[in-house]
């Protein structure tokens, strides 16, 4: 077998409620800063009982300025947020589509609910006013490869195509397969990330009657609190990450900046609950010592995991477990352990599908900068026992303010509902 391609990323675009792009979504992240807000949209108006009233929703981005008003009737928001990240990836990366062989370049879009609000909104007309009030556009807005096939359609990528929607884990799992498109040579170029436009009232009606929720309403700001025994639930929060990855050579030879590495991908499942964690974090486990593998690298390789960490009792706990048990004593703060562990959906919140691709910006600044983004409204580390005590998370969790440290290797955990687990492994790139 031939030796594998190395896979390099050079541009990255986001839209998030941090920030309409790429830099003020790491600035934001950098400072500790909260996108969390109380629910503004009219279209939660009139439904009674709502004990969830906040959402990481994006405030005051008009999709106007960046795509025709005629055109934005055929996308739903999903699509929009993902369209909008993936042309500030490519201006980012300097990329002209026009000098390229459209056959090796591609796209791999995850997302874990797609066109949800033309659902929803399309489900009301036919219920109110019958079928023939159906929107035209239904299915090419609400499909989930929508964003993958927009992408492609605009930027004319006729090689590899195609969308996951494994919840949580989408965007890991598309950046996993377009890091292998490259590295077996069937493309040069993968535009990749995820998309999610999930704020809508059946969405948060949804995961609040699961109790998956924070009700933490009086305080917006510090209701994410990822690993902080207080926690009650994730905030629903909507975004896009798109990343451009190339192939070193090919990046190399049309003189692109290169931001970083993309050396490791490792994927599992639970095979145990649709929607709860294992709780000893056996597959969360699996999926790093694989991407460790992947990449050809020991647990004391790692200096910095950006944890899935979403501020769920459970979910939190389990992660903390697998982390231990894989690293050891190199993750154990009372053993003098140097890795260190973030979540930046204490910020942002979970942008479900699109959660690995938005929180790969944190990795990249890591092993480019050397600055971990902070687990903001971490107090109290730990789980809270039966008797109301507190088990203690014995791990460097970069509480509240950022952290300035040399990394070579970051690992950027994603875990989704049905069990899917996606680990990557982002290095900083030294030619």
């Amino acid at each position: 077998m031939s030796e594998k391609r190395r896979v390099v990323i050079t541009g990255v675009g986001a839209v998030t409620n941090l920030g309409h792009d790429a830099p003020s979504t790491w600035d934001a992240m950098r400072a500790g800063r909260s996108g969390i807000s109380h629910v503004s949209d009219p279209a939660f108006d009139g439904y009674e009982g709502w004990n969830v009233r906040i959402t990481g929703a994006i405030k005051n981005w008009d999709p106007e300025k960046f795509i025709d008003k005629r055109e934005l009737r055929r996308l739903d928001r999903c699509t929009q947020l993902g369209m909008v990240a993936a042309q500030e990836a490519l201006e980012a990366s300097g990329l002209d589509m026009s000098k390229e062989e459209p056959t090796r370049c591609g796209v791999v879009v995850g997302s874990g609910v797609g066109g949800i609000s033309t659902i929803e909104h399309n489900v009301i007309t036919l219920s109110t006013k019958g079928p023939d009030r159906i929107n035209p556009f239904t299915v090419p807005r609400l499909m989930v490869n929508a964003v993958a096939g927009n992408i492609s359609i605009k930027n004319n990528l006729q090689g590899p195509a195609s969308a996951h929607a494994t919840a949580c884990a989408s965007s890991g799992h598309a950046m996993g397969d377009a890091m292998r498109y490259i590295q077996r040579g069937d493309a040069d170029v993968m535009i990749a990330g995820g998309a999610e436009a999930a704020c809508t009232p059946l969405c948060l009606g949804a995961f609040m009657t699961m109790k998956a929720l924070s009700t933490r309403n009086d305080d917006p700001e510090g209701a994410s609190r990822p690993f902080d025994a207080d926690r009650d639930g994730f905030i629903l929060s909507e975004g896009a990450a798109i990343c451009v990855l190339e192939s070193e050579e090919h990046a190399k030879a049309r003189g692109a900046t290169i931001l970083g590495e993309l050396v490791g991908f490792g994927n599992s499942c639970d095979a145990s609950h649709i929607t709860a964690p294992n709780a000893e974090g056996r597959g969360a486990k699996r999926s790093m010592e694989w991407a460790l593998r992947d990449a050809g690298l020991n647990p004391e390789d790692i200096e910095y995991v950006n944890a899935h960490g979403t501020s769920t009792p459970l979910g939190d706990s389990a992660e903390v477990a697998a982390a231990l048990s894989l690293f050891g004593d190199h993750a154990r703060k009372s053993a003098g352990g140097k890795l260190m562990m973030s979540s930046t959906k204490s910020m942002h919140g979970h942008t479900l599908g699109a959660s690995g691709a938005v929180e790969t910006i944190a990795c990249l600044h890591a092993v480019r900068d050397g600055v971990i983004a902070p687990t903001i409204n971490l107090h109290n580390p730990g789980t809270k026992r039966e008797d109301g005590s507190v088990a203690p998370f014995d791990m460097n969790l970069v509480a509240n303010e950022a952290r300035e440290k040399p990394i070579r290797y970051a690992m950027n955990n994603t875990f989704g509902f049905g069990g899917h687990n996606v680990t990557l492994i982002i290095a900083r790139y030294d030619g």
